[in-house]
């Protein structure tokens, strides 16, 4: 370890910039300063401030709170700074930073009133800043980015040599496919709930599956089930992970993971620290890899001092000078707008024709990580779902170009796949419904929702007993759609047994109207959902509409107070899919 040779080349500095929904945005000019105040934009030649000059005992404080990883390179610059005397205002400039994982700066900024202890916030990307905008928090403006890292694969020697690095490229999804199938690779990854890295990987994943045609989503879920059976709670969490040394104890522990998702800034820093193990090499997916971008975001700026925002932008231009971006790219960063150094991406296990210096891909909006985030909640927090399905005769009718199949045909095969993509941890359950199934009651339990691993006594599990019952499920002849009384009985019993920790959700798939004249009205049904309904113990209805004779206004009427969705499928092929977007979009709504 410690091998590689550090970069000390002078590359001018430029600050980006990302909107984000409502953080205000500065661009900042080339050897300029930036100061705001009452909010506005000052620029300063950085000239006109004294420093260099010994400090007379006076000082400004800056309060910076940072990413762990850039920290380091931070606190030399302000160390540099402190030791040269560098001023603003006059007076030295003092800048102490803090390492703080982003999602908990995130998290705290997120709440509002808050008191923020500093002016600065440098996290390791723009999603941070994005989401605490989303939820109306602490206000924060985005002066520039100051680096930034891509996001690849890197392996230990005998795994690359495996994929054949560096000679071969994959895309994005030919490089997932490669380490989670077959003699697959153990592949870790950090928390996408925690670690930017995790959710920007999985949003790339699931960008390129979605190239690929239909069931993307389910493709993503998929992979994401495989990656969190390795998930690593933060960024350094997951780098521990890694095997501490060559030996073939270390190499085959299945404990230890031969490869991870990781930016090249933690590949440079593994490969050159003196105990990290084995040095990784490192695959770029060649379909455009995103990255981390490292905002200079003021906190609050209307709140914090004039003095403290000079200072702030005094920091900002010491790092967006020739020593600053030596700092910087000293530490393993990528500095003059992501444009790689070879020395840089050499130590981090970068080798052509890997394509380390393609362009990076556009990053995800905050909506399609709402998303990504609500199906990661799903696989992590595990899953109890009653599965209710119309048993009136209608299902029998063959649904068109399908080779004379019956849409319940056709709905069980696709809940049988829906079935397959839930762990043992997972609970799901059974009913069927059609008029006076159970003497007067319109519905009947064919399954109760129990955990799939669980075994009953002749040592079968709850997954087999499951696909057992929904392959008995038949149309009963001269049956009718006894939808809304069966509604409200299932939604009732999954809010008594509503599991803490667990995304809980009722899903009903039906092809008809209600047609119980003796029953509960629509406006009845929906008044009693209302009250059922509770936000702290949230159990949303998602209603599949099969074919045209479906009643989809009277679903979305029952699917709304309960924060659920209604979809309408002409081909009940479609169920699985829709059931997992249904989820996915229910899921990021927010945590359970």
């Amino acid at each position: 370890m410690g091998r590689h040779s550090l970069p000390d080349g002078s590359v001018p500095a430029s600050t980006g910039s990302r909107p984000g929904a409502r953080r205000r945005t500065i661009a900042v000019s080339t050897g300029l300063v930036l100061a705001v105040a009452a909010g506005s934009v000052v620029a300063l030649r950085s000239d006109l401030l004294p420093f260099g000059e010994p400090c007379d005992g006076q000082s400004v404080r800056l309060h910076v709170a940072a990413s762990p990883d850039i920290a380091p390179a931070l606190d030399a610059v302000a160390k540099t700074a402190r030791e040269g005397a560098a001023r603003t205002d006059g007076r030295c400039l003092d800048v102490k930073i803090t390492p703080r994982p982003a999602h908990e700066i995130a998290d705290a900024f997120g709440q509002r009133p808050v008191d923020p202890e500093f002016q600065v916030w440098i996290p390791d990307s723009s999603l941070w800043v994005d989401r605490v905008d989303a939820g109306s928090g602490t206000p924060l403006t985005t002066a520039g980015t100051i680096a930034s890292s891509p996001i690849a694969l890197g392996a230990v020697p005998e795994a690359a040599k495996a994929l054949d690095w560096p000679k071969k490229t994959y895309t994005w999804t030919e490089l997932t496919e490669a380490a989670t199938t077959g003699d697959a690779l153990r592949l870790g990854v950090a928390d996408p709930a925690r670690s930017a890295t995790g959710l920007l990987a999985l949003a790339r994943i699931d960008a390129a599956n979605a190239k690929d045609g239909d069931e993307a989503d389910t493709r993503t879920a998929a992979t994401a089930k495989l990656l969190y059976q390795r998930v690593a709670d933060g960024d350094g969490q997951v780098l521990a992970t890694l095997p501490r040394d060559d030996s073939g104890t270390e190499q085959g522990n299945p404990r230890r993971n031969q490869a991870l998702l990781l930016s090249e800034q933690a590949a440079y820093a593994h490969n050159t620290g003196e105990d990290g193990g084995p040095d990784l090499d490192l695959f770029y997916p060649q379909d455009g890899t995103v990255q981390l971008d490292y905002p200079y975001t003021l906190v609050d700026d209307d709140e914090i001092t004039p003095e403290q925002t000079r200072a702030a932008n005094r920091f900002l231009t010491l790092l967006s000078e020739p020593d600053g971006q030596r700092a910087l790219r000293r530490h393993g960063f990528r500095t003059d707008n992501g444009r790689p150094e070879r020395e840089v991406v050499d130590a981090a296990g970068g080798r052509e024709p890997q394509p380390y210096s393609a362009d990076p891909a556009d990053p995800p909006s905050v909506k399609e990580l709402q998303a990504l985030l609500g199906m990661w909640t799903i696989t992590v927090q595990s899953a109890r779902i009653t599965t209710v399905v119309d048993a009136s005769a209608s299902m029998a009718n063959p649904v068109p170009d399908r080779g004379g199949r019956s849409r319940m045909d056709l709905a069980k095969n696709s809940l049988l796949q829906a079935l397959a993509t839930f762990t043992p941890e997972d609970e799901i359950g059974l009913w069927k419904f059609a008029t006076y199934l159970d003497g007067a009651k319109d519905y009947v339990e064919l399954s109760p929702t129990n955990r799939l691993g669980d075994r009953d006594k002749d040592g079968t599990t709850h997954r087999d007993a499951l696909a057992a019952a929904f392959g008995s499920l038949a149309p009963v002849p001269g049956g009718a759609t006894g939808l809304y009384d069966t509604t409200l009985a299932a939604y009732a019993k999954a809010c008594g047994a509503y599991a803490s920790g667990k995304f809980n959700a009722l899903v009903i798939v039906t092809d008809g109207a209600n047609d119980d004249a003796g029953g509960i009205s629509l406006d009845s049904l929906v008044g009693k959902l209302e009250k059922l309904a509770d936000a702290k113990r949230p159990v949303p209805l998602i209603a599949i509409a099969i074919g045209p004779e479906a009643d989809k206004s009277a679903l979305d009427r029952i699917a709304a107070p309960t924060g659920g969705s209604a979809h309408r499928v002409d081909d009940p092929s479609q169920i699985h899919q829709v059931i997992l977007k249904a989820i996915m979009a229910a899921g990021s709504k927010g945590p359970r």
